[in-house]
């Protein structure tokens, strides 16, 4: 979600019961009440007691085996429904009981029924391998081939039934370190208030970039310097969180017989850590665009020096233009023209019917998310600001989501239809990257292309440069854990410095406390995911550029993509599309467009 200073002020914020039933999702697809909901609840825990009947029978045929591949189906989308349902009422209104009622009874449920089939993998893994190519030949097999031979891959990492019964109830307490590290930063934490132009604003991590974006630099410095005064504050207590969860990734790996918590956490993917080290070596090697631009940065603020408070600063002044919900989808519907009907179509009756759940009230979640179910429409939470040019970026962002949920679910059945995070992330910024050609084409003066073009440098370094810099990070810690070298808060705020002073080069000042800000990420918390973003944008600079500039074909592709679901892994189902992401040539693409915007911006400027 994006705030400006204005909007930090206090305005009346509607509760939920006040907004316009029209301007919120309709949830009905997968439930049409609270009751229905509960109705359901009562199903699937009747449902998990049937569990343990299956046990000691899936080697015994194919059709047995099927049988419990076919209620495990009915039980999954069943599950799938109550979780989402359950999530999306609590994110309305986080201060709603009733729902958040609703989130614990279905999580305590669903790690019940977890423990409870913890057998089945392991029972799936000890069926004999000339057994299993039978099984898998006969015709009801047909929508779980797929599902079962990316299980069988997991066969040298599953655990005897005693022992992955033991790690399913373990499951709960996975996330304590994640949620201590919230409660800590988001809660328990104050963090004060910032005098500005405005008044005494409030400060946050989630008001934090506000902040930074404020034009004032005294306004910066000093909520920089009281921001991270709280992470110093804290910071034997955070280091000792994050080690924990580091040395949870690292023994989580041990046990299941990986070489190392970063190859455990590829696996699923079929990723080859030559992956991951190609986008850090070719990022590396595409730091001096960076640096310049940096330079470039010192020089449009008149800073005798740039510091760390300094780089979200804004160069280019914002548009002052109101954008309403009704033309935002416009907008966004023009732009993914390139698309096709259908696409463009389908998206536009979602956004303008009620996939999404638009604005602000008080208790709802903030920022904004995609959730794409197998049964359910795939709905958008956002708070949609009509003077925020960037809300119309996330609405195309969180389309490009939605979008890719609605053909992976209408292309593939349940056991096979849901697409990893390394894609999704393209889906997203391709949309992203189509309105930006959009704009940039149809702007009427050269402060809004200014302006665009600006946002889009930015939006490239914090998803390419930003995240290899933060995966780099993940990949050092891990393995000093791993090599026996205690992560104490010395050690991890030395590597993090290192990297800083690294990626943003000469013309930076670094402050006393800026290594403070490898302790206060929260993707850190959900190991090996940061480096997803920047393949991601760099895969979806490339298949844009080869939509655009293609013709049938190239869309048809990019739509073969959208289709597989599932029912590929990342890479090949990025290659059909047509882009190789096992090689660095998209990466460096992406960094050759990144170094020619900046260049651009310098001229428009």
């Amino acid at each position: 979600m994006s705030i400006n200073q204005r909007q930090l002020k206090k305005i009346k914020i509607p509760a939920r019961e006040e907004v316009n039933i029209q301007d919120t999702w309709d949830l009905s697809s997968l439930f049409v009440s609270d009751d229905a909901w509960n109705a359901a609840l009562v199903e699937f825990e009747q449902m998990a007691a049937k569990i343990s009947a299956f046990q000691g029978t899936l080697g015994q045929s194919a059709e047995k085996l099927a049988d419990w591949l076919d209620f495990a189906k009915t039980f999954g989308v069943l599950e799938e429904r109550l979780g989402y349902y359950s999530e999306l009422r609590q994110t309305e209104d986080e201060g709603n009981a009733a729902a958040r009622t609703m989130t614990g009874k279905f999580m305590m449920a669903a790690a019940r029924t977890a423990a409870a089939s913890a057998w089945d993998a392991p029972e799936i893994q000890s069926i004999p391998d000339d057994v299993m190519q039978t099984f898998l030949g006969h015709p009801r097999m047909a929508e779980y081939r797929v599902y079962l031979q990316k299980l069988l891959r997991f066969k040298p990492h599953v655990l005897s039934e005693k022992e992955e019964r033991l790690l399913a109830l373990h499951s709960e307490g996975e996330g304590v370190a994640r949620d201590a590290f919230s409660m800590l930063t988001n809660v328990d934490i104050d963090f004060g208030v910032i005098a500005t132009a405005e008044g005494e604003l409030p400060l946050s991590q989630s008001t934090w970039s506000v902040f930074m974006e404020n034009p004032d630099r005294d306004v910066r410095k000093r909520a920089y310097a009281a921001f991270y005064r709280q992470f110093d504050a804290h910071k034997n207590t955070l280091a000792a969180l994050y080690s924990g969860r580091v040395k949870q990734n690292v023994i989580h790996a041990r046990v299941r017989g990986y070489s190392s918590a970063r190859d455990a956490a590829l696996f699923p993917d079929n990723v080859s850590g030559e992956v991951y080290d190609n986008l850090v070596s070719t990022v590396n090697a595409n730091l001096e665009p960076l640096r310049r631009y940096y330079a470039f940065r010192k020089k449009r603020l008149g800073a005798p020096e740039l510091r760390h408070y300094d780089v979200y600063a804004p160069i280019v002044d914002v548009p002052r233009k109101k954008t309403s919900w009704n033309e935002a989808v416009d907008m966004v519907s023009n732009a993914l023209a390139p698309l096709g009907e259908e696409y463009v179509t389908t998206l536009r009756g979602g956004l303008l019917g009620r996939w999404a759940d638009r604005y602000e009230n008080k208790g709802k979640r903030s920022g904004a998310f995609s959730a794409g179910s197998y049964t359910g429409d795939p709905y958008i939470l956002i708070n949609y600001k009509e003077d925020s040019i960037r809300d119309v970026f996330t609405l195309a962002h969180e389309g490009g989501h939605s979008m890719h949920s609605w053909y992976s679910a209408k292309s593939n059945p349940f056991m096979r239809y849901a697409y990893t995070i390394f894609e999704a992330e393209v889906a997203s910024a391709f949309n992203e990257d189509l309105l930006f050609r959009h704009l940039k084409n149809t702007a009427q003066d050269k402060a809004l292309k200014a302006y665009v073009v600006n946002k889009r440098v930015d939006d490239i370094l914090a998803t390419l440069y930003r995240q290899t810099m933060f995966a780099e990070f993940e990949k050092r810690t891990h393995e000093l854990e791993e090599s026996g070298n205690p992560l104490t808060v010395d050690v991890l705020r030395s590597e993090y410095r290192s990297l800083l002073e690294k990626y943003f080069g000469p013309d930076m000042t670094l402050e006393e406390t800026s290594d403070l800000e490898g302790l206060r990420i929260p993707h850190f918390y959900n190991a090996f995911y940061v480096y997803k973003y920047a393949t991601g944008i760099s895969a979806s600079l490339a298949l844009a550029e080869r939509v655009v500039s293609g013709g049938k074909k190239e869309r048809e592709d990019y739509f073969a993509f959208l289709k597989s679901g599932g029912s590929r892994f990342p890479i090949e189902s990025l290659a059909i599309a047509g882009v190789d992401m096992a090689k660095p040539e998209p990466v460096q693409a992406a960094c050759d467009i990144f170094s020619d915007l900046a260049r651009e911006l310098e001229e428009l400027i």
